[in-house]
């Protein structure tokens, strides 16, 4: 069910300000950008914050790899808006639309590295069965990922199942695939910020 709050329940200045962005892109703010003024002080600046580190903070994984992670997680949740703009994204880092897809759909047989499949593999299996055990663990570890990686990826997996919640729970519109492909050359350049 869509919330009216994200069409209309914001202060004058922060109502200026998206019309600028839509006069400067071309594109409506998309509503995961909308939530984060509303209740900036609860939720909006905190979730900035940690998706950016998780997302563009320092990592062995590039940003692709972990907006790969964000698209693997709102695939497997089934969440149409994070699904579209994280794949746009991924896709735009790898300037390969078709091994994202191909990780989406077949990911035993996707062109990655045994160690972004291992990764991908557990944090699938936290999104579905909502846990991973010390087996998990040691498989991970035994294909290549260091404890750093592992932690890095399960910030990624926290951030996206919880934004996919909440694109689900608000009703994010889906906007064009131009407007998710100018979205995905923001974060690329801009980050989560």
């Amino acid at each position: 069910m869509r919330l009216e709050i994200l069409n209309s329940g914001y202060k004058f200045g922060t109502k200026v300000l998206f019309g600028i962005i839509k006069l400067f892109s071309g594109y409506p703010l998309p509503d995961a950008a909308r939530l984060v003024f509303y209740r900036p002080d609860f939720y909006g600046n905190p979730a900035k914050q940690f998706t950016q580190r998780a997302m563009r903070g320092p990592s062995a994984w590039t940003a692709g790899e972990r907006e790969l992670m964000a698209a693997y997680v709102s695939y497997l949740n089934e969440c149409a808006f994070c699904i579209k703009a994280h794949t746009a994204t991924a896709a735009g880092a790898y300037h390969d639309a078709e091994k994202v897809d191909r990780v989406l759909t077949d990911i035993k047989n996707a062109p990655i590295t045994p160690v972004l499949r291992s990764t991908l593999q557990m944090i699938g299996k936290l999104t579905r069965e909502h846990t991973v055990n010390a087996d998990d663990m040691r498989t991970v570890i035994a294909a290549g990922v260091s404890p750093q990686q592992i932690e890095d990826a399960l910030a990624v997996c926290f951030a996206f199942n919880l934004t996919n919640r909440l694109a689900d729970a608000f009703g994010f519109a889906v906007p064009s695939d131009e407007a998710f492909e100018a979205g995905a050359e923001y974060l690329l350049k801009r980050g989560y910020a």
